[in-house]
């Protein structure tokens, strides 16, 4: 008898050990994050904003919202520039991440919902897809790389 419930107890161990489902994109997403590089395509020209250099930005997303946060570090950057922050509500369903813009200092981006494919490279969140505010001008495919902040 005692063998028999020893089997039950390991084989029990080993399925429940075999059967951990993996982290998918709407738990491993939530955290700290630092914007490291932003690449945009627009109308063909391509940018690359190195985000390591003269200013730093980090998202935040929780449960239900994301914000970010942008401070120019430097010292010749006129008023207007030195800051930026907005956030909003998301969801995300597979690799599909939607952020709703409820937030911003620019009020021409309010209220507009971007959606993003991401995927992770280790301790790297990689998002890519489509700005659309026709008030602002912006009409353009934008990548960003974004490096987990430690200490979570």
């Amino acid at each position: 008898m005692k063998i028999t419930q020893l089997l039950f107890l390991g084989c029990a161990t080993v399925f429940l050990s075999c059967s951990r489902q993996t982290e998918d994109s709407s738990t491993k997403i939530k955290g700290s994050w630092q914007l490291l590089s932003a690449t945009t395509n627009d109308k063909g020209k391509l940018t690359v904003t190195d985000f390591t250099k003269d200013q730093r930005m980090i998202k935040i997303i929780n449960d239900t919202h994301f914000s970010f946060l942008r401070h120019n570090l430097s010292a010749q950057a006129v008023a207007a520039e030195r800051f930026d922050a907005g956030g909003g509500r998301y969801n995300v369903k597979g690799d599909e991440y939607t952020e709703f813009l409820d937030f911003f200092k620019d009020k021409n981006w309010e209220g507009k919902t971007f959606v993003f494919k991401v995927h992770f490279d280790g301790d790297t969140l990689i998002q890519t897809g489509v700005e659309k505010v026709p008030e602002a001008g912006v009409d353009r495919i934008i990548t960003e790389k974004y490096l987990r902040i430690k200490g979570e």
